[in-house]
């Protein structure tokens, strides 16, 4: 449940997010719900999330991986429904999505792939653990300008999931079933 109200004053800002959110997803979303109680906040992040939005250097699937496997290791049931269900849609093969909390026991994923969900554990641990050989490996494999949007991925979803997390909030049924073993977080080094 939900540490903060999730009906926040229908200011003009947030009447223009519910429309844009229902327009868009079919439903409010509850991490916009939460961050209208301060607009100044939500105004913020509606933009930084629009700037995230045309960023275009980094494979999108490689992208989505890196940000699920974040969203896995810090155990957001938010971000791995709406990551599943935004990814399913745009037609994300759906097999990989699904192994995303148990990527190390899979057999769905490339070398490089491995890698990117790799490096967004080692990121996301605390303190991070990135080894030299494994950011030379993906710079090798991506480039720097693909290297760079992938490191500030994990680090955006890293904001989004712990925020998420710390709100109480939880799956909102964007997957018909989202589920997020005990493993993986005891995965991060």
């Amino acid at each position: 449940m939900a540490r903060i109200s999730l009906t926040p004053r229908r200011s003009l800002l947030f009447r223009a997010t519910e429309w844009y959110s229902k327009r868009t997803y079919g439903k409010v979303l509850d991490p916009a719900r939460a961050l209208a109680h301060n607009p100044r906040v939500l105004w913020s992040d509606l933009r930084f999330e629009q700037s995230l939005a045309r960023w275009n250097q980094l494979d999108a699937d490689l992208k989505t991986l890196a940000v699920m496997t974040t969203a896995a290791s810090i155990g957001c049931s938010w971000c791995m429904d709406f990551g599943h269900w935004e990814s399913g849609r745009r037609g994300m093969d759906t097999r990989k999505l699904h192994d995303v909390p148990v990527w190390r026991d899979s057999d769905s994923y490339t070398s490089l792939e491995r890698d990117v969900m790799e490096y967004a554990e080692a990121m996301t641990a605390n303190p991070p653990q990135v080894e030299d050989e494994l950011a030379e490996r993906l710079l090798t494999a991506l480039g720097e300008p693909a290297f760079v949007e992938l490191t500030a991925m994990v680090a955006v979803e890293n904001l989004r999931s712990r925020m998420n997390t710390a709100l109480g909030l939880t799956s909102q049924g964007f997957k018909d079933h989202c589920e997020i073993p005990d493993g993986p977080r005891a995965a991060v080094r």
